[in-house]
């Protein structure tokens, strides 16, 4: 049998076992793997490290997704800057939204995605109110005279071409672009292999917004099987309403998601003390989730 090998941290290795291989090359950007897998199904891996599985990339999509557009609660529109599976935009679509546009640094992911992965994106490409841009994000945010309600980073991590989409400048040309009440989230990352990636997303945040509030969501297949995503916006407490408030919102999306409901929504910015090791509690750093609070 053959065997897939993540090597996210120095000291920690997954394998996924690969039934078939349907797709490895490179694209201009970075290399590209699509393999079959008995457990999780079909596995897309982009420069060595998995980005989603047909089995659980719902979780993902449906927390980076949900949470700012149950937040704000009357979004219009919509920037999604990454996410060329398409499954980010997917669930956007399934609020009320007038618009939403997804920009995309390689158009070949998108191809890929809509051809091996189509059960990912469920038509959401072919959505009239889906605007699909292939060019670099950062130049987009940074020229564009759109205004948006929520913008999600749905991105790589923070190296190759995932790494200027966590800039303190991003974040600023960002909140330009943002409505009065605007919300952003952000992908951060495995926090227990990185707390330092996380504790950066929250402080270069926090330069631009006044309320920044990191939340977990759990992905067996990511490294640690728990994902870190941070939100901002103008205030703490409108990242996480009220459970009445989200019970009424939920209207729209009422059966329509696997993993997300209100209370949910609530838990997942309920944070434990710490993903560090003990060998490694006093490290500033490992610490950042304490630091961070609920």
């Amino acid at each position: 049998m053959t065997w897939f090998q993540e090597k996210l941290h120095e000291h920690h290795k997954q394998m996924l076992s690969m039934e078939s291989v349907l797709y490895h090359w490179r694209t201009e950007f970075q290399d590209v793997l699509i393999f079959e897998n008995a457990t999780f199904g079909k596995v897309l891996v982009l420069d060595g490290i998995v980005q989603l599985t047909e089995r659980d990339n719902h979780i993902y999509h449906e927390m980076i997704a949900h949470v700012p557009l149950m937040a704000h609660g009357s979004a219009r529109d919509v920037l999604i800057i990454g996410g060329g599976d398409g499954g980010t935009l997917k669930q956007v679509l399934k609020h009320p939204v007038e618009s939403a546009t997804l920009v995309e640094l390689d158009g070949e992911v998108i191809d890929l995605s809509r051809r091996f992965l189509p059960e990912v994106s469920d038509g959401a490409f072919d959505d009239p109110r889906a605007n699909v841009l292939v060019m670099d994000g950062t130049r987009y945010v940074a020229e564009t005279e759109a205004m948006f309600d929520v913008i999600i980073i749905d991105s790589t991590d923070p190296m190759g071409p995932g790494e200027p989409l966590f800039t303190p400048a991003f974040y600023r040309a960002c909140r330009r672009r943002l409505r009065p009440g605007g919300m952003i989230v952000v992908q951060s990352g495995a926090p227990f292999f990185q707390p330092d990636e996380l504790a950066v997303v929250r402080e270069r945040l926090s330069g631009s917004f006044a309320g920044v509030r990191p939340y977990l969501a759990p992905v067996p297949t990511y490294a640690g099987g728990m994902l870190a995503l941070v939100a901002a916006g103008d205030s703490r407490d409108a990242l996480r309403p009220t459970t009445d408030v989200l019970r009424r919102r939920f209207s729209v999306l009422r059966s329509r998601t696997l993993y997300y409901t209100p209370e949910v929504h609530r838990a997942a910015f309920t944070l434990p003390p710490t993903f560090a090791p003990a060998s490694r509690s006093d490290d500033p750093a490992a610490m950042v989730l304490l630091k961070t609070g609920s």
